[in-house]
């Protein structure tokens, strides 16, 4: 007979221990800056708390006229208030859910077809607002590197800015001539469908009209322009949220180019979904920015507690709110408002 009892090192009681362990070390090790930042997260100067608020309010105001300025562009004119909902909803959906990504970019799909959107349009809107956003935050991250000296020279710079750029014209190079798509996208879907164990031309036709209603998009340069602007915007605006939490927790020890290092820090951590939000992965990376930038263990640890209270709590819980909202809405019968 054989023997199923796990090794002692993979039972219950023994990971439990280890665990336990390793968060009393944790802490142990952490209590003095712990202390100091709950001390400062005691008295924190309102009005800049309110600052920050305000800040990141404005900060995901811009991201959704960035999104209405590219639909716009293609010819898809929706209310701004529309625009804000949608970006709430979309981003709670995406920050807590497991696989949140899916779920959202599948919301703004749906919601960008019912403001009248094409599917070509709608697909084009969310995949070209990608692009923006991680290009946007990319060249700040160049920009502000080369001001503290911690990367080569504007070299560096130029390398950023022109793969941002070229990807961008690339997507709208495609855009325009969406026939170039046609053939590798067959071929793609030809090997789907043969590890689906479909017919080799299931699915074709549906693709060929796909490519057929993105010849009709054309997004005026202005708009596109317009819609980087406010990329940039969106991301400086959030760090100028984390800057104000400093500030009101009395950590005003940091230069502007540091700290948004290790925003930038911060926010490529949070691309990498491991848990929803970010939660420990993101935090761990804004503190230890912001302690290589110049504040105290504790003083940042308040400055990001406060941050993403505001950027998580608040956001996430307006966010989920809105989502709501527009759920009844959206089942309730055309002209019958919605309770």
């Amino acid at each position: 007979m054989t023997d199923t009892t796990p090794p002692w090192w993979r039972r219950g009681p023994v990971v439990v221990a280890v665990v336990v362990l390793i968060l009393l070390t944790e802490l142990i090790i952490g209590w003095r800056p712990l202390l100091e930042a709950i001390d400062q997260l005691r008295t924190p100067h309102w009005n800049w708390v309110a600052g920050a608020l305000v800040a990141e309010v404005a900060s995901m105001g811009t991201y959704a006229r960035m999104q209405r300025a590219l639909l716009r562009g293609a010819g898809t004119k929706v209310q701004v208030r529309k625009h804000v909902a949608l970006a709430y909803a979309a981003h709670s959906l995406s920050a807590t859910l497991p696989g949140g990504p899916v779920f959202s970019t599948t919301f703004n799909f749906q919601h960008m077809r019912r403001f009248g959107a094409s599917s070509a349009v709608a697909s084009w809107c969310i995949a070209l607002s990608g692009v923006l956003s991680t290009g946007a935050l990319i060249v700040i991250g160049a920009v502000f590197g080369i001001l503290t000296r911690s990367t080569g020279s504007w070299q560096t710079l130029s390398t950023y800015m022109g793969g941002a750029l070229l990807v961008a014209l690339t997507v709208r190079m495609l855009a325009q001539h969406p026939e170039w798509l046609i053939k590798p996208a067959r071929l793609l879907l030809s090997q789907v469908n043969r590890i689906r164990r479909r017919p080799a031309e299931a699915g074709h036709a549906r693709l060929v009209g796909f490519v057929d209603q993105l010849r009709s998009v054309r997004v005026r340069p202005l708009d596109f322009a317009y819609a980087a602007v406010l990329a940039v915007a969106n991301w400086l605006l959030d760090a100028l949220c984390l800057w104000m939490c400093c500030i009101a927790v009395g950590a005003d020890d940091i230069g502007p180019a540091p700290l948004v290092i290790a925003y930038c820090a911060g926010m490529a951590a949070a691309s990498v979904p491991i848990v929803p939000g970010g939660l420990g992965v993101v935090d761990g990376a804004l503190i230890l920015g912001l302690v290589a930038g110049g504040l105290t263990t504790g003083s940042a640890v308040a400055a990001v507690v406060l941050y993403r209270l505001i950027s998580f709590g608040f956001i996430i819980g307006t966010g989920w709110l809105v989502w709501l909202v527009m759920r009844s809405r959206a089942r309730a019968p055309r002209g019958v408002p919605a309770r």
